[in-house]
C-alpha cells in the first residue's frame, strides 16, 4: 500500500534502540574509537575480503578465522583453533597479550604453548554456511575482547551475550550478524562455546539495526551495505538508517569518542 511508505513506526522500541547506542559507545571507550573510525571496514561476504580454498575441512576454518582475527586488529592474539567435537574442557586459559590490544602496534608471540592460548573451537558443519561461521569466530573473539574491558557493558551479565554480539558488529562483521542471525546453531557439552543458540540474543532487525549505526557512522553508502543483505532486510536496514540519522544526540555522543 501507498501509505506504507509513510510508515513512522520505529525500527525498534525506545529502549533497544537506546540499549545499542550505549553498548557503542562502551565499545568505542573500551575498545580504541580511532580504530573503529579510521582503521575498521565492514566487512562482506565476497572474495575480495574473504579469497582463498583449501581442501581440508579444518583447513578452510583456519582460513576463515585467520581473516577474521585480521579484520578484528587482533592478528596478534594467540589462539587455538579446535574441532569443537574433539576439545575438552578446560579451565580459563592463562594468556598475556603483548604490545597494543587491538590494531598493527600487537606483538605475535608464536612461541605461546597451547595452555597459554585463547581456545576457538569450531563446529565443522559451518563450513557450508561461510557467514555463519564468520559470525560464529567474530563472537568468540569479542567475547574474549569484553573480558578485559575496564568496566562491563551496558545491561549487566544479563546482556552478555548480547553486548558480545554488538561488540563483533562493532568489529565490522554487521552484515554476517544480520544474514546469519537465524541460520546456524553450535556448542557441545565439552567445549565453550558462545555462539550457541544464537537466536537468543540479538534478534534478525537488532542486528540489522545496529549494522546501520556501523553504517551511518562510518558514512557508508546505503547500497553497499543492502546489496549484501537478504533481501527481506534492506528496508529494515535504509528504515534504521534513516531513524539513526535522525537522533542527532546519540550520534554526537559516539562522534564525540573518536
Amino acid at each position: 500500500m501507498i501509505f506504507s511508505l509513510f510508515d513512522k513506526t520505529p525500527v525498534l522500541d525506545a529502549d533497544s534502540s537506546q540499549w545499542l547506542f550505549d553498548t557503542y559507545a562502551w565499545a568505542m571507550k573500551q575498545f580504541n574509537a580511532e580504530i573503529f573510525y579510521n582503521q575498521t571496514p565492514l566487512v562482506l561476504p565476497t572474495n575480495d575480503y574473504l579469497p582463498g580454498r583449501v581442501d581440508s575441512v579444518h583447513g578452510m576454518a583456519s582460513l576463515i578465522f585467520e581473516r577474521v582475527k585480521g579484520y578484528a586488529g587482533v592478528s596478534h592474539w594467540p589462539t587455538l583453533l579446535a574441532d569443537q567435537s574433539s576439545c575438552a574442557l578446560v579451565g580459563p586459559p592463562k594468556v598475556e597479550i603483548k604490545g597494543a590490544l587491538r590494531g598493527p602496534e600487537g606483538i605475535a608471540d608464536d612461541t605461546a604453548d597451547e595452555a597459554h592460548r585463547l581456545l576457538i573451537p569450531y563446529n565443522p558443519q559451518q563450513i557450508n554456511n561461510p557467514e555463519g561461521m564468520i559470525a560464529t569466530f567474530a563472537h568468540i573473539i569479542a567475547h574474549y575482547l569484553a573480558q578485559m574491558a575496564n568496566e562491563p557493558p551496558p545491561g549487566g551479565a544479563e546482556y552478555w551475550p548480547h553486548a558480545t554480539e554488538l561488540l563483533a558488529v562493532y568489529l565490522g562483521f554487521g552484515v554476517m550478524f544480520a544474514n546469519s542471525a537465524f541460520t546456524f546453531r553450535g556448542g557441545c557439552g565439552s567445549c565453550y562455546n558462545p555462539n550457541a543458540n544464537r537466536d537468543a540474543y540479538l534478534t534478525e532487525i537488532e542486528s540489522t539495526y545496529a549494522l546501520a549505526i556501523f553504517g551511518v557512522l562510518k558514512e557508508i553508502p546505503n547500497s553497499e551495505v543492502t546489496r549484501h543483505l537478504k533481501k527481506h532486510l534492506r528496508g529494515t536496514y535504509k528504515k534504521a538508517v534513516g531513524d539513526i540519522q535522525g537522533r542527532t544526540e546519540d550520534l554526537a555522543m559516539l562522534t564525540a569518542l573518536r
